[in-house]
């Protein structure tokens, strides 16, 4: 089988690395000798973390994709300009594509896969979500016996560093932020990993792979850490939680939740003691029950794994073009984000006077909500207090009109802060 690499860096540099450190492995296999023939980088002389002794090396990626004896396209230079343009070009000269291009398959996933069945080859992306972990083949071949009802994820290692950090060392977000910079976990720019928008482009992959839908990256309800005190840190720990940034995808009737937020979760959970830059994906099916699938989420071998696991899956003709190509798709409706039930964290900063809690839970008793849990402290000269509130479960749109309520109030000093509360057992 012969290969041709679009980018030699991290993860590009990490298949050539494990392909001659396991090639003789691989074969005896497989039976089949995998050579990277071509690679297109941006300065060929540039140093790389690879032997490229054996590798062209070309400057223009066309010449990837036009290549007549390439077989298969690895794509692994980002992006979803000239990304996407020469992933079309190799998928109509007949050549099969692995990418670890999260952007590119929630974005144009639905209509690259469609072009991938018409031209009789196979797109394939198991390291776009979650880096070395097998989720996605999880998905696909070892829980293909089950009807998928929820999975939770954290899919995205800096935000996870940062919020064990912030536990672990009693650090505030900007500190940590700026050592996740330095160590190299998050970008000059984070917006996509604090922010939440690579864990919901990650999300919009596995629910597609798990309910057979297309790919909805644009309804995922989105929201990130950037938020998160160590006031709520503390709270959340006092009451025997952990603050965990989830993707999550559930069934709920014919419809289905996505979303990507902050998320209390009880320190018994599995998922809880997942910290630093680790990934894990907890899946719950109707016939396996939970299972959860934990491992690095980034680096250079990592991620190396997954790409060669595909195009192991090509030679072993195991996969067809990911289930997203079959015409049977499930028609599961994205339920809108006021519509979800949940149970909730609410932090709320008040004046610490008489009659204030009774006023709190008169506005929540005219929502007909619950509390079930409550912490109440004084926090400064001026009087002012913390009243921290875990209801009971509740439609997003009264906890909304909730805080609507109370931020409107004499009483109220600040923001309310929200947080979801799960159970993923």
């Amino acid at each position: 089988m012969k290969v041709g690499i679009l980018g030699l860096g991290t993860v590009g540099g990490g298949v050539v690395n494990v392909l001659k450190k396991n090639g003789a492995s691989i074969e005896r296999r497989t039976g089949v000798n995998i050579q990277v023939i071509l690679a297109a980088v941006r300065d060929i002389k540039q140093d790389r973390i690879c032997d490229t002794s054996n590798i062209k090396l070309t400057e223009d990626p066309f010449e990837v994709v036009n290549h007549p004896e390439i077989d298969v396209v690895l794509e692994l230079i980002g992006g979803t300009g000239l990304t996407k343009k020469l992933v079309e070009t190799a998928i109509k000269n007949g050549k099969h594509v692995i990418t670890a291009n999260k952007a590119l398959i929630a974005k144009h996933g639905n209509k690259l896969i469609q072009s991938a069945n018409k031209n009789k080859v196979r797109l394939l992306f198991e390291a776009s979500v979650a880096g070395g972990i097998p989720i996605i083949k999880s998905l696909e071949q070892g829980l293909s016996a089950n009807k998928i009802e929820s999975l939770a994820g954290i899919i995205n290692g800096t935000g996870n560093f940062i919020l064990t950090e912030m536990k672990e060392k009693n650090r505030d977000f900007d500190d940590v932020l700026k050592e996740a910079q330095s160590l190299g976990y998050a970008e000059a720019d984070p917006t996509f990993d604090v922010e939440g928008i690579d864990a919901a482009q990650k999300l919009a992959i596995l629910a597609a792979i798990a309910f057979g839908t297309e790919l909805q990256f644009d309804k995922v309800f989105t929201k990130g850490i950037s938020n998160i005190t160590t006031e709520d840190i503390n709270y959340a720990t006092e009451l025997g939680y952990t603050i965990k940034h989830l993707g999550i995808a559930k069934r709920v009737g014919n419809g289905i939740e996505l979303r990507v937020h902050p998320t209390l979760i009880s320190n018994e959970e599995l998922i809880a003691n997942v910290n630093g830059v680790m990934n894990a994906v907890l899946v719950k099916g109707d016939a396996l029950g939970t299972s959860l699938y934990y491992g690095a989420g980034a680096g250079e071998e990592a991620t190396a794994s997954s790409v060669i696991a595909d195009l192991i899956d090509i030679i072993n003709n195991q996969t067809s073009n990911h289930i997203l190509g079959w015409k049977s798709q499930e028609k599961l409706t994205v339920i809108d984000t006021e519509s979800i039930d949940s149970e909730f964290y609410l932090r709320l900063l008040v004046s610490n006077m008489k009659g204030v809690l009774a006023k709190i839970t008169g506005i929540f008793h005219q929502y007909n909500v619950s509390i079930e849990e409550l912490i109440q402290k004084q926090i400064d000269e001026n009087n002012n207090a913390h009243i921290v509130i875990i209801t009971n479960k509740v439609n997003t749109k009264d906890i909304m009109g909730i805080k609507a309520a109370i931020e409107a109030s004499e009483f109220n000093q600040d923001n309310m802060q929200i947080i979801h509360v799960e159970s993923l057992d």
